[in-house]
């Protein structure tokens, strides 16, 4: 075969999620994405990690660290899995707890 046939390949690479949501998150990268592109994400939300397949409704450069650019994406969840959408829900319960008040209280030596 002499025709060559396009094709692409997944790479695995660190992001840092910035803010997250039960429908979207907000990212950051070495590399950009394409925007309206459809990708898998695993987030690991302590104490599990999930696979959720997002659409990149924003990308653009964010700013310049140390000689390198860091990209900036809004990611929007396309129809997660029921599991998914629970293991969101409830990091999100976990981390957006009221701190709670001391009202009376000694601290011990």
């Amino acid at each position: 075969m002499t025709e060559k046939i396009a094709g692409e390949v997944m790479v695995y690479e660190p992001i840092a999620i910035l803010d997250i949501g039960e429908g979207s998150m907000r990212m950051e990268a070495s590399f950009a994405l394409q925007n309206d592109s459809l990708h898998e994400f695993r987030l690991v939300l302590p104490p599990r990690s999930v696979i959720v397949k997002g659409r990149v409704d924003r990308c653009e450069i964010g700013e310049l660290r140390n000689g390198t650019v860091v990209y900036c994406c809004n990611v929007e969840f396309v129809d997660p899995a029921p599991h998914v959408a629970n293991t969101i829900r409830e990091f999100l319960a976990l981390h957006n707890a009221p701190v709670p008040r001391v009202i009376d209280g000694e601290i011990a030596e």
